[in-house]
């Protein structure tokens, strides 16, 4: 079984429905969610006029491979109703896998760790609260000291 963690993150609609809805989905789809961040309203990043976002973190325990949990990732975010848009535009639900065991992974569509997850306040906060003593496996630094590093 491998572990990995799950950035969620809505700001459109019923944002804190939008997150609920996708860790159910997720569970149907047999992975084991071991562990759920509190939500956080945060300010959007990259593009600023569009609405707040609330963002959260799981911990989940999967057989998966990590293209096989993106492809799961990427139907619960159509069966949510996300739509294509600009980057780093609005969305009914983002699902980003941040970690996967200490794989370091890149491929066309998809990068593990997250390329940017080390940059991002709305990421590193909840994931923090789940996961302070993580190494982040390219920086070879815990979690909880990225987030200082903000």
């Amino acid at each position: 079984m491998s572990i990995a963690y799950i950035g969620i993150g809505s700001n459109l609609g019923n944002r804190k429905n939008n997150c609920l809805r996708a860790i159910e989905l997720i569970k149907k789809n047999g992975i084991i969610i071991r562990k759920l961040s509190s939500m956080y309203k945060t300010e959007p990043w990259g593009i600023k006029d569009q609405p707040y976002f609330l963002n959260m973190a799981i911990e989940i325990e999967t057989e998966l491979n990590p293209i096989e949990l993106l492809k799961i990732l990427k139907n619960i975010e159509n069966k949510i109703g996300r739509k294509e848009s600009f980057k780093w535009g609005p969305r009914i639900i983002d699902l980003d896998i941040l970690l996967f065991n200490n794989l370091i992974f890149k491929e066309d569509s998809l990068e593990i760790p997250h390329p940017l997850m080390h940059k991002r306040n709305f990421v590193l906060l909840p994931l923090c609260e789940i996961a302070p003593d993580r190494i982040h496996p390219l920086l070879k630094k815990k979690i909880s000291d990225l987030i200082k590093e903000l």
